[in-house]
């Protein structure tokens, strides 16, 4: 039996020194649609919040860095100090998601999703800690139900949410179970982790536009 292709799912962060630049961006579009088309990527997204880059994309088979289809826009992009150099995209860590990838077929969209969602959200660099603990727990422990391809990353005290409308119910295990690890979160008072950002009217993660939101089942 064929081995599924496995997916894999990246978060960088980027800062732009100046404006976007409308041709350098079209040309990063055009090569994420390539990669889509040739079935090397499922999904790629660009958000942004001010001159602050997000960027969400899926690998199939082979994980690859940003600048393989984005490299149009690296000349727009400050250098991003790294343990050993400088780089222009910073990677984020992948910290919670609701379900994990079971090869291609298992991830893709069918029907495909409505429209894909950026968000973000700082953290009280004093609970930052917490935060990645308790919901680093809910993963390990696998049974809270949430959205299908929902995921948070990590980069310094900012967090990084990728997400799809309409949402699903799901958990890691894909079973019913009580998640205790959740109920250990709601007793360390999640409200008091963020910093309520503008505009956000109050909720811990803001809603980013994007550049561009592209996927396989689109094509």
């Amino acid at each position: 039996m064929k081995e599924p292709t496995p997916v894999y799912r990246c978060h960088y962060r980027a800062q732009l020194r100046g404006d976007m630049d409308a041709s350098a961006l079209q040309a990063c579009v055009q090569q994420a649609q390539d990669f889509i088309n040739k079935g090397k990527m499922m999904t790629a997204a660009l958000f942004y919040y001010g001159p602050q880059l997000f960027l969400y994309y899926e690998p199939l088979g082979d994980i690859f860095p940003p600048e393989a289809f984005m490299a149009p826009c690296d000349p727009l992009l400050s250098p991003w100090p790294q343990k050993d150099r400088l780089d222009h995209w910073a990677r984020m860590y992948h910290i919670y998601w609701h379900c994990e990838p079971r090869g291609a077929e298992d991830w893709r969209r069918d029907p495909p999703p409505l429209r894909r969602r950026g968000r973000i959200a700082y953290l009280k660099p004093e609970n930052m800690f917490e935060y990645v603990y308790h919901h680093f727990a809910i993963v390990q422990e696998g049974l809270l139900k949430g959205d299908r391809y929902m995921s948070i990353a990590l980069h310094e005290d900012v967090l990084f949410s990728y997400f799809e409308e309409p949402r699903s119910s799901v958990n890691i295990r894909r079973t019913d179970g009580e998640s205790q690890a959740f109920k250990a979160w709601q007793d360390a008072g999640p409200e008091s982790h963020f910093i309520r950002l503008p505009g956000s009217e109050g909720q811990n993660f803001l809603l980013l536009p994007d550049y561009f939101a592209l996927g396989q089942a689109e094509d």
